[in-house]
């Protein structure tokens, strides 16, 4: 037995940022706990960490480059080139130069033969949790210069980064709960007791809401699910999915109603609160309670106890993925400027961290765009030179994209309509992804790139740090090395971009990656320490294995603000104008007996990465569809039935779990499974696959004006499924 040695870090599977304790024994870690002198988690750490080392050693992981065969198999007794190996699946594994090569060749080619947008880039969610990976990002797309960009950003969070340019002038500029000080915390369309926060970097958060509770505060949750956070919250309330935006501009009426606009401090710097008010006219919260189903009395009080005391509003996924997404986000953040808790402890406060992306955005000229450029076949609009993902598998219908490179994505699992895009990926000329597995979407690449993960490299949380509710850092070494054959994300980036630099003879790119390599990861983050408020370096931060903790959260206004005036817009015209789209809804009547879908999210899940753990996945079947006991009794359901899950765009069969947790007319099927498709090299995932919600989200439901895909409330009808055995 050798000797084991406890090393520190960082886990990466979502965006709590938990500090561990990693315990090796050769080569192995033997044990993986919380870091208990980790400034931020202090100990905490969920199931997910636990599973590491399922996911590093896992047999089904690619750790060879290899090529799709796309042609006519060849004779028997051709083995093809030397060091080539093929498995059985249509793949062959090759040298990393031929793997570069045959990728340069292709993504080279469709942009020779149809310009440089026809070579689309698809940068995907755990890219958020890999400083490297983003640098090497950057790289790519500096050389391929397309301006069909997608990302996670547009199922996701694209709302609140709008809302933050328009209103604060950076997209950058995001507030974050400061839950470690408020009294009031009114949770909406969120879960952080699973998600450990999201836009709000919070682990243990389960513990932060309870000592939010025994000082005195409360917790109130407004969701169409009783969720885990609700469940230890003082007071749950139902709300009809997609209509959020109703019940929180209720909330902005009666504020402006009874007199309790009170801005404090911010109250010179707040610009266009007549505007707010006169666009809230009409929206009392007994005109939007029939929609809402949130009782008038309810939404009156919320706005009281908001107005006063020190709180706060956070709205997360359920109110971004919607078709009113970008009105929910704005007037989340109206609401804590009306009531003085914008930029005040306890209330919504904005984070300094060691690298300050506001601040290095605007030294790079870059604070964020929006509708600079349209797609081409619906003409949804550009947000910070990425176009929503809603629109990606009908571009490549059209012929307007040829080529594909996926960076740690999977958006077959993960944007609507999956099944759609799926089909248009099996038609393009070049695809090539950078992943550590044979997934939904990486099985229609030609080359298939293979990754460090987790604990092989360095490790430094650019994005994360960013919207943490302390000021923290960390950089963290890496713990194991790498298994042969197996490059970090950073030099896979680079050494594409250089190939295809070369094959479009373009010397200025050439250059630029050249100068990036000279660089590298480390001395460019040390450079972005150094540049930021902290003047920090790499090597000092370093010196703290448990990371380094910069304090609270601080008030940064008027100093952060880059609007035109320098004050907040409350009322952008944008926003403004899409409220007459809202005041709509107010005449829209339901209909008897709808069904509308939301997903939910898991613990021991995180979309759809953690599926091939056996110790993630074993216990009962997670991938139900969850339905209140009165609309199962309707349509003659039972617990436990197997049923059919029909939207306008596609359909699926799942188990029925009936449950008063889940409000009426409304069902939930958790995201990130489906995993029972041809080529998808995940034997435990395959073992308890799933229905993908994705195959029944429509691609055409989308926020008109941010164009962010609304999921959330997708019509649906439900049936059980003649086919399954009786």
């Amino acid at each position: 037995m050798g000797t084991s040695v406890t090393k520190h870090a960082t886990c990466m599977l979502c965006e709590a940022m938990c500090g561990l304790a990693v315990t090796v024994e050769d080569g192995r870690a033997t044990r993986v706990e919380g870091d208990r002198d980790d400034p931020l988690s202090r100990g905490h750490v969920c199931p997910k960490a636990l599973a590491l080392e399922d996911i590093r050693l896992d047999p089904d992981r690619v750790r060879e480059p290899a090529v799709r065969e796309t042609r006519e198999p060849r004779p028997a007794g051709d083995a093809g080139h030397a060091g080539e190996t093929r498995d059985g699946s249509g793949w062959r594994a090759v040298s990393w130069d031929r793997a570069i090569g045959e990728a340069a060749d292709r993504l080279a080619g469709v942009v020779k033969a149809h310009g440089r947008d026809a070579v689309a880039v698809y940068l995907g969610n755990p890219m958020a949790h890999n400083g490297h990976a983003l640098v090497g990002a950057g790289m790519l797309l500096g050389v391929l210069r397309t301006k069909s960009r997608f990302s996670a950003t547009s199922a996701d969070q694209l709302p609140h980064m709008l809302a933050s340019l328009e209103m604060f002038g950076h997209q950058a500029l995001l507030p974050v709960p400061d839950v470690d000080r408020a009294r009031f915390f009114l949770c909406i369309g969120a879960n952080p007791v699973v998600s450990n926060g999201s836009l709000m970097t919070a682990p243990g958060i389960e513990r932060r809401l309870k000592d939010l509770r025994a000082r005195g505060g409360r917790l109130v949750v407004v969701d169409p699910r009783r969720t885990e956070t609700a469940r230890i919250a003082d007071e749950h309330h139902f709300v009809r999915p997609g209509t959020d935006a109703l019940l929180l501009m209720g909330m902005v009426r009666t504020l402006f109603e009874e007199g309790l606009v009170r801005p404090g401090r911010l109250a010179p710097l707040l610009g266009g609160r007549e505007a707010l008010a006169r666009a809230s006219e009409g929206f009392t919260p007994e005109r939007v309670a029939p929609h809402t189903g949130v009782a008038a009395e309810v939404t009156r009080r919320l706005a009281r106890e908001l107005a006063a005391t020190e709180g706060v509003v956070y709205g997360r996924i359920g109110v971004c993925q919607q078709e009113f997404g970008a009105v929910c986000a704005w007037l989340v953040v109206a609401l804590n400027a009306l009531t003085g808790n914008l930029d005040r402890p306890g209330g919504a406060m904005f984070t300094t961290p060691a690298i300050d992306l506001v601040r290095l955005g605007t030294l790079l000229g870059q604070r964020g765009s929006f509708d600079t450029y349209r797609s081409k076949v619906r003409g949804l609009p550009e947000f910070g030179g990425e176009l929503p993902v809603a629109c990606l598998a009908e571009e490549i219908e059209a012929g307007n994209i040829r080529g594909l490179v996926t960076l740690a994505g999977n958006p077959v699992a993960s944007t609507p309509n999956g099944a759609r895009l799926a089909r248009a990926l099996g038609s393009l000329d070049a695809m090539v992804s950078l992943d550590i597995y044979r997934n939904e979407t990486t099985r229609h690449a030609h080359v298939l790139l293979p990754t460090t993960f987790g604990l092989e490299r360095e490790h430094f949380d650019l994005l994360l740090q960013a919207v943490a509710v302390r000021n923290v850092t960390r950089w963290c070494a890496p713990v194991f090395e790498p298994p042969p054959g197996v490059r970090d994300d950073w030099a896979i980036s680079a050494d594409l971009a250089s190939a295809v630099a070369t094959r479009l003879s373009d010397r200025v790119a050439s250059a630029a990656v050249r100068a990036a390599r000279a660089l590298g990861p480390r001395r460019i983050f040390d450079l972005g320490m150094r540049a930021s408020k902290r003047h920090l370096s790499v090597a000092a931060v370093a010196k703290h294995p448990h990371g380094l903790d910069l304090g609270p959260l601080e008030p940064r206004l008027p100093a952060a603000l880059h609007t035109p005036d320098g004050n907040v817009n409350l009322a952008p015209a944008r926003f403004v104008a899409d409220v007459a789209r809202l005041r709509r809804l107010l005449d829209v009547t339901r209909v008897e007996g709808e069904l509308l879908l939301v997903g939910r999210r898991h613990l021991r899940s995180n979309n759809s990465w953690m599926h091939n753990s056996r110790r993630l996945v074993k216990g009962r079947e997670a991938c139900t569809l969850l339905m209140h006991p009165q609309d199962a009794e309707a349509r003659g359901l039972t617990g436990g039935a197997r049923v059919r899950l029909r939207s306008r765009v596609g359909e699926v069969v799942v188990p029925l779990e009936v449950s008063d947790e889940i409000a009426p007319g409304v069902v939930s099927l958790p995201h990130g499974w489906g995993h029972g498709l041809d080529g998808v090299e995940l034997r435990v995932a395959r073992e308890r696959a799933g229905a993908s919600i994705n195959d029944v989200t429509d691609d055409a439901r989308v926020d008109a004006l941010s164009g962010n895909a609304a999921f959330s409330g997708t019509p649906v009808w439900v049936e059980r499924d003649r086919d399954a055995a009786e």
